[in-house]
């Protein structure tokens, strides 16, 4: 009986690998280098396995195509952290995020006390058309109830999202009406903005926001900085704090519109040539004298690290903030007959020094995955000198500063992170959705006045004074079950009415005034600003 339950556990592995091996020899790569016997031999052995599967296995309901979808998964996690499966839905999604729109109803939604709450309605989008408004309380969705423990976000989206130019119904409950409102909705394209913000920090410097290197990031971008510039930019920070990545092609044109002619931007090297490319600056970049300072963090990866690394080994502008995630693997996506898809890794990318920021991965995927808990626990963020850098990896910017590789992008000013607003009673009402939903209950009690408000600084000037606004929160908090803690909320009293604010203006003014807001007691921002004021940090950086 043990053989017998081990042979079980084992199996599924071994015909995913099987099911890998004939995917990646004969799909991927048409079988260009495979045995055509060896390939039929396999194939022949796979089939066995499959139809002993299928007729012997002594449970019926066990199913051959399930073994296989969870299996993939854990062969492609023993490659690298980065080589990963997608489902034909997780596919789908992907793609809508990165190509920058997806068709459905535009709202932006969260789950609050098991209620579906719109917290957004993109202006001009199907919803905005239809009459919904931020608040509104989606109820039903083709009167069917979606309330209670058994609200999911995925399954939210896949109901309101579909084909352009269908129909979704939705019912809704909204604050002044005792009964349920009924609207039918005709899905459409909803834009997805990855330049999440760009304002004047000050007569002379423009800040850029950018969340993801997406299809439209390029042209988000350009459009902001030539915005910016019309508005008296001579300078611009550009802010990569949380950008995960995306399309390496649209982090090379970003960057290029920095540099002067002939500068290398990134390269890559494969297994094969056909992976081993270079790409350079054109010089027909329109900012190309224009100080420049890059904004970085911990979740700062991929993409971000080319567009950070190639302006720091260029000496192009100053890398503020805390070292970077460190991914430098370039996956490839291989798509599949059923419309999932798997993303191999197939090559390393160097930024323009030589370097390779990808940091260890050989202690297995738990370890590399619990690598920024490790940075916050040894100190990393707190403190310049507890960076670990391998000073095996030495290597030179063009004016002959020295930089690091084999494990992210340190910057060339380190910000520690600012822990003086945050305390434990923060961190209860953040995690228990609180600060949101304070500020929704805010906005709709109000609604019709604060929308006759000619942008956020207006309506900044006509909220509550901080005192009054804490005092109403705290009380909101403790009848929610967060009891008031005085010591810690004096503690982080700024930043807890700092984000309400925002909040509450974003929910007027959409989320692209969030970051004015709170960036006003934002600790890198304000490091970045003094030493753009102190350094000049257009090309080429020569000492900092």
């Amino acid at each position: 009986m043990q053989n017998k339950r081990d042979y079980s556990a084992w199996l599924p592995l071994a015909i995913a690998i099987s099911v890998i091996g004939g995917m990646v020899i004969g799909i991927f790569m048409g079988n260009p280098f495979s045995n055509g016997q060896h390939s039929t031999q396999s194939d022949r052995k796979l089939n066995t396995i499959l139809n002993l599967i299928s007729q012997e296995y002594v449970d019926d309901s066990i199913k051959t195509k399930d073994l296989i979808e969870m299996s993939i998964p854990a062969i492609l996690a023993n490659l690298d952290p980065h080589s990963s499966y997608l489902s034909a839905a997780d596919l789908k999604a992907a793609q809508e995020e990165l190509n920058g729109s997806f068709s459905g109803i535009g709202v932006s939604f969260q789950l609050m006390n098991d209620t579906i709450v719109v917290v957004e309605v993109i202006p001009g989008g199907p919803s905005d058309r239809a009459g919904l408004v931020a608040g509104d309380k989606i109820v039903t969705i083709e009167d069917s109830t979606f309330a209670g423990n058994q609200v999911d976000a995925n399954k939210v989206r896949e109901k309101l999202r579909g084909t352009k130019g269908t129909k979704v119904k939705v019912g809704i409950a909204r604050d002044g009406s005792n009964k349920l409102l009924n609207f039918v909705i005709t899905r459409g394209d909803v834009p997805m903005n990855s330049v999440d913000a760009s304002y004047m920090l000050d007569k002379t410097t423009g800040y850029v926001k950018v969340s993801q290197f997406g299809r439209n990031t390029y042209n988000e971008f350009v459009n902001a900085l030539n915005s910016l510039k019309n508005e008296g930019a001579k300078r611009f920070m550009v802010d990569l704090r949380g950008n995960g990545g995306g399309y390496l092609d649209i982090a090379i044109i970003m960057v290029n519109e920095f540099l002067p002619e002939n500068r290398l931007i990134v390269s890559t090297k494969g297994r094969h040539r056909r992976d081993e490319t270079t790409a350079y600056s054109d010089g027909r970049g329109q900012f190309q004298d224009e100080e420049l300072v890059v904004l970085i963090d911990e979740f700062s990866a991929s993409a971000s690290e080319i567009f950070a690394g190639a302006i720091q080994d260029n000496d192009r502008g100053l890398v503020v903030g805390c070292r970077s995630f460190g991914k430098g693997l370039v996956q490839k996506q291989f798509d599949l007959p059923d419309k999932s898809a798997v993303r191999l890794t197939i090559a390393k990318y160097y930024t323009p020094s030589g370097r390779c920021i990808q940091k260890p991965y050989n202690n297995g995927e738990s370890a590399y995955q619990k690598d920024i808990l490790d940075r916050y626990s040894n100190g990393e963020l707190y403190s310049k000198d507890s960076i670990k850098i391998d000073k095996s990896k030495i290597f030179e910017t063009t004016t002959g500063r020295k930089v690091y590789g084999g494990g992210g992008i340190i910057p060339d000013i380190f910000v520690p992170r600012d822990t003086t607003g945050f305390s434990s009673y923060y961190a209860a009402v953040a995690a228990a959705g609180l600060l949101q939903e304070y500020a929704l209950k805010y906005v709709t009690a109000r609604r019709a006045s604060l929308n006759k408000m000619s942008d956020y600084k207006q309506l900044m000037r006509n909220l509550p004074a901080n005192d009054d606004l804490l005092n109403d929160f705290v009380k909101y908090a403790a009848d929610k079950g967060v009891p008031a803690r005085w010591h810690y909320i004096h503690q982080s009293q700024d930043i807890i009415t700092s984000v309400i604010k925002a909040l509450i203006a974003s929910d007027i003014f959409g989320k692209s005034v969030y970051y004015p807001i709170v960036n006003r007691t934002d600790k890198t921002i304000e490091t970045a600003l003094k030493a753009l004021n102190k350094h000049k940090a257009a090309f080429p950086i020569t000492n900092y």
